[in-house]
């Protein structure tokens, strides 16, 4: 197979990451905050604080969550509108201690879910004492979230992932194999999905095993997908 055919295969399997629920890989580093999205719209407070780096699952959580309860997305042109209009409707902020938020209004759209009774859910990367407000008005409301610590899974975690996938599709992979991934690839579930799809491909289109050669391959053509 051509390199320009690879990388049309790579495009097509790995450029866009799966954020459906059947490709989230639930592990001891995400269970408790996927176990509480699962049981919305059960939840004992209207909000959920998700907190972890970069690449810990955040957006995939929030995803599946919007799915099931109809969420929306409120980037910061929104805030001002939804608490004016109110409402229960589902809201999803993210990176409300990175984005730059203005913090009067997302007071006041916080204040209008806490009265109205709007499920809301957050997400950051640094825990609440760290957040850069000037004011105590949005780290008080954040502090009545049900908060839920995720990571980024670990080698074990993610050789349990390969394996388990590999399996999912009765296809053999050597172990060692599954180590290279591991120390080269960037450090996500998400990544292990879109690499397992990639090398099932490449060799189903080879009609041979996957091989060292056939992981090298997928993870360059990941990190060029990436790169475009």
């Amino acid at each position: 197979m051509n390199k320009d055919k690879d990388m049309q295969i790579s495009l097509e399997l790995g450029h866009e990451t799966s954020l459906c629920e059947s490709d989230f890989i639930v592990s001891s580093a995400n269970e408790l905050a996927f176990e509480h999205i699962a049981a919305f719209p059960n939840w004992p407070h209207h909000f959920m604080l998700i907190i972890g780096k970069e690449k810990s699952g955040k957006s995939h959580l929030a995803k599946i969550w919007q799915e099931k309860s109809n969420a929306i997305f409120a980037k910061s042109d929104m805030f001002e509108m939804l608490a004016k209009q109110g409402g229960t409707q589902p809201i999803i902020i993210e990176d409300i201690d990175r984005a730059g938020y203005d913090e009067e209004k997302l007071f006041h759209l916080l204040n209008q879910s806490l009265r109205d009774g709007r499920a809301v859910l957050m997400s950051a990367q640094s825990e609440i004492s760290e957040w850069e407000f000037s004011t105590n008005d949005v780290l008080s409301r954040a502090r009545l979230a049900t908060s839920f610590f995720v990571s980024a899974p670990d080698d074990a975690q993610l050789a349990q992932m390969f394996a388990k996938l590999f399996a999912d599709r009765q296809v053999s992979v050597a172990p060692n194999i599954i180590s290279y991934l591991i120390s080269r690839m960037q450090r996500s579930a998400s990544e292990v999905v879109a690499l397992v799809d990639l090398m099932d491909e490449l060799a189903m289109s080879r009609n041979k095993p996957i091989s060292r050669k056939i992981a090298s391959e997928a993870l360059e053509l990941r990190i060029r997908a990436d790169d475009e």
